[in-house]
């Protein structure tokens, strides 16, 4: 595995594999409000490779999300770099709406960037750069596999329906449909336990655990042997934990086996703080 290959490895992990959660935001009323200032670490085969950041603010009205990462530790030995993305959109009968998208990586050889517009859940405008190279092999797009999708950004938040706990196996039983701006995917989520977490700064308590499942749509080349070696995966797990003062569950822990060790992107700090909304305001 080249050091570019690495490198965006360890950015997969730190943001743009974010997007290795579930979201189902379009249901029921009563979406309260809610602040999340998260950091996480990246480590494969227990060695350290990235860190990142993970802000996520949700109002009475509109939502934004924005992750970044870096390199770190022993993969600056083999290049560095870093990137970002970030999600926004609005709030509308306890939905979640997401109108624009953008990530980026930039390492030492190489950057990657997409930029999407989107209005109900159709990609309007997307760009790709630099954009995917032609071949005969490669599952075309259709303005079809473009509509009733996330952004990976938007996907990454989890709303659970109902008034109870949120912390509940229903949390993991759905399939996302996602479209990066270079292929459309999806990731069906299965329960697999509860568990307990302990942060060094902020949430501490249960979480609940899923089991992620990759399947190619569009946009892809079948007989490629990374791809293939994800649609086989059957042990990929991610960690949810709530943000304060929703019914919002985000990633807290994600498990990816590898050729060359376990991929884990690890909280450090996961500080939430509920936020009052606007009926609950006084003068």
């Amino acid at each position: 595995m080249n050091s570019h290959r690495l490198a965006r490895y360890a950015f997969v992990l730190s943001t743009v594999a974010l997007a290795l959660t579930m979201a189902d935001a379009r249901q029921g009323p009563g979406f309260a409000q809610g602040k999340l200032d998260a950091r996480y670490t990246v480590t494969l085969g227990g060695l350290p490779i990235g860190r990142g950041s993970w802000v996520i603010d949700i109002t009475d009205d509109h939502f934004s999300a924005a992750a970044s990462g870096a390199t770190a530790g022993v993969m600056r030995v083999f290049a560095s770099g870093q990137g970002q993305s970030a999600a926004r959109g609005g709030v509308s009968g306890g939905q979640l709406i997401p109108s624009t998208y953008a990530s980026s990586i930039v390492t030492d050889q190489k950057f990657d960037e997409v930029r999407m517009v989107i209005s109900s859940g159709t990609v309007k405008e997307f760009v790709a750069d630099p954009p995917s190279i032609p071949s005969p092999d490669r599952v075309p797009l259709t303005e079809a596999h473009r509509r009733g999708v996330s952004d990976p950004m938007t996907a990454s938040l989890m709303r659970v329906p109902g008034n109870g706990d949120t912390v509940v196996p229903q949390a993991c039983q759905r399939t996302l449909s996602i479209f990066d701006g270079r292929m459309r995917y999806d990731l069906k989520l299965a329960f697999k336990r509860l568990d307990q977490v302990r942060t060094e700064k902020g949430y501490q308590g249960p979480a609940v655990v899923c089991a992620v499942y990759f399947s190619p749509i569009a946009g892809h080349i079948p007989d490629r042997a990374a791809l293939r070696y994800l649609m086989d995966l059957r042990d990929i797990e991610l960690w949810l934990a709530p943000i304060a003062g929703t019914r919002v569950m985000v990633p807290y822990r994600v498990s990816v086996p590898t050729p060359i060790g376990v991929g884990i992107m690890q909280a450090t700090q996961f500080v939430s703080i509920p936020q009052p909304g606007k009926a609950a305001k006084t003068q």
